[in-house]
């Protein structure tokens, strides 16, 4: 090592690994990264693993969350972060992320630098440009890669073969060789080793099949609904296949998947590039009829999804309130967890699209809730105006010569890519006493370098006023909550939308100038 340890440049390391080939073991990362600190004269003392974790997202990638937490303190103990390459930063679905968490070490004087890329990552055109392809280029890896294990997925379903997931009560897996040998079954839990094994479904245990015959023998002969047979199936003592009591939802579940006549069907529901999951339509499903071997006879399956899809049926206005009325009067009150436990009744969910909220449909039927739900309208009501407000606030940045952008997975406001603003819609609370106080809650764990508060009006339909607070420790006892705060940092109220917009944007821009 060249030079004594305290004239070393103190540096971290981030290393990453998910599931490739061994050129991105976490040790061989190390390993380069420490031949670079060595040649540069640098010092790693401190390091930031994420083992086995997928690169697409920041969620679940506990060390670079925590070397980002990190870097926003006072003194994190090091100048620079060493990555392996751009792939291992992260191999975002939008290369703008892997930016903007670059951009948060760089804007607090903390260099990413990736040891074993060919160019030099300082600010010049060329390391931009090649930078920015490198991140274009991951992504469309993920995105090629995520295509090709589909596909590869489709095909093995199609073929009759079981991807994924467990099997599910009554049902066990049994692993095959590439030439169909049976090799025993896989326990919970347990994963196929060799790449050429196959997975197929078969009937678990005789008592368990009993139990689903029974289930089936509940519904269509006896016409009990789910939650009666789970508590009938309860009162005898077993279990479902988590060793868990039954209940009305693991009971429609074996009444409504096609798995227990055999056959396999895949891509119910997508997280393609984790991005969002999603419930896709039958039209996207894979399916296999027949695949496996049924502890169902298909007539007596069709036969429930038949009444499952009766009691479905779509329901108008009046209807479901004459439901809604029916659970009233059985039981002198609602709430959503009633309701979602009602049978035949539409689910809570239901309720809130079709009439705007629960609150609403309550009304609707003279339900008054003995807690004043009122604030949860004005809270959703809030919530849909806050991209106004950020909007509004971004077009009066650039009204004064400013450009803002949005962050849409922290709702920051970038402004000429030098600092962030968080936009804050507090509320309006009426006291007793005829006087107004606002709830004003501050995500300080995003650390904006300016917070913009907008108060709202009575009817909290309208701003009232806004504060602009620079980053500084703000407790609960020094936030804008009264009407008259002697407040030291600037205050404003205007009575045209526009000129309140533009003025936010204007303070804002001047206070971080």
């Amino acid at each position: 090592m060249h030079g004594a340890p305290d004239d070393l440049l103190p540096v971290a390391q981030y290393v990453r690994m998910s599931t490739e080939h061994q050129k991105y073991s976490t040790d061989n990362q190390a390993q380069v990264i420490a031949a670079y600190a060595e040649l540069h004269k640098m010092r790693v003392v401190r390091t930031y693993m994420d083992a086995g974790k997928s690169g697409l997202n920041l969620r679940g990638r506990p060390g670079l969350q925590q070397l980002l937490n990190d870097v926003g303190a006072p003194n994190p103990g090091f100048s620079a972060v060493l990555v392996y390459d751009i792939s291992r930063w992260g191999r975002f679905p939008d290369p703008d992320e892997a930016a903007v968490y670059e951009q948060t070490c760089k804007r607090r004087g903390i260099r990413i630098i990736y040891c074993a890329e060919q160019f030099k990552n300082d600010g010049s055109l060329s390391s931009t440009v090649m930078v920015g392809l490198k991140r274009s280029m991951a992504a469309e890896y993920s995105r090629e890669l995520s295509v090709k294990v589909f596909a590869g997925h489709r095909n093995l379903v199609q073929r009759g073969y079981r991807q994924g997931g467990a099997p599910g009560f009554g049902l066990r897996r049994q692993l095959v060789d590439e030439h169909h040998n049976v090799k025993g079954l896989l326990t919970r839990g347990e994963k196929k080793s060799i790449q050429t094994d196959r997975v197929f479904l078969v009937p678990g245990p005789q008592a368990e099949v009993a139990t689903v015959h029974q289930i089936y023998r509940l519904f269509l002969e006896d016409a009990k609904p789910e939650r009666v047979i789970a508590s009938e199936l309860n009162r005898q003592g077993l279990k479902t296949d988590l060793g868990r009591p039954w209940s009305r939802g693991t009971v429609h579940q074996v009444l409504t998947n096609e798995k227990y006549i055999g056959n396999n069907v895949y891509n119910r529901t997508s997280f393609k590039l984790k991005i969002e999951h999603k419930q896709n339509p039958p039209s996207d499903w894979i399916r296999k009829d027949g695949a496996f071997e049924a502890i169902v006879r298909p007539e007596l399956f069709w036969q429930a999804q038949a009444i499952i899809a009766q009691r479905s049926r779509h329901l108008d206005d009046e209807e479901m309130l004459a439901l809604l009325r029916q659970v009233l009067e059985r039981h002198g009150g609602l709430s959503g967890v009633l309701i979602d436990e009602e049978d035949g009744l539409p689910s809570s969910s239901s309720y809130r699209t079709r009439f705007g909220s629960l609150y609403r449909a309550y009304n609707l039927v003279g339900f008054q809730p003995r807690r004043d739900c009122a604030y949860l309208e004005i809270n959703r009501a809030l919530r849909r105006y806050h991209p106004t407000v950020m909007q509004r606030v971004a077009q009066g940045i650039s009204d004064v010569g400013g450009c803002a952008r949005s962050n849409k997975d922290t709702d920051l406001l970038t402004v000429n890519e030098e600092f962030t603003v968080s936009v804050v819609v507090a509320r309006c609370k009426p006291t007793p006493a005829g006087k107004f106080r606002w709830l004003i809650r501050l995500d300080a764990s995003l650390e904006p370098d300016i917070t913009i508060v907008t108060r709202m009006d009575q009817s909290n339909r309208d701003p009232f006023d806004f504060y602009v607070l620079p980053s500084l420790d703000f407790g609960a006892s020094q936030l804008p909550e009264r009407e008259a705060n002697g407040f030291s940092l600037d205050f404003y109220r205007v009575n045209a939308l526009d000129d309140f917009y533009a003025l936010c944007a204007r303070t804002a821009y001047a206070e971080a100038a």
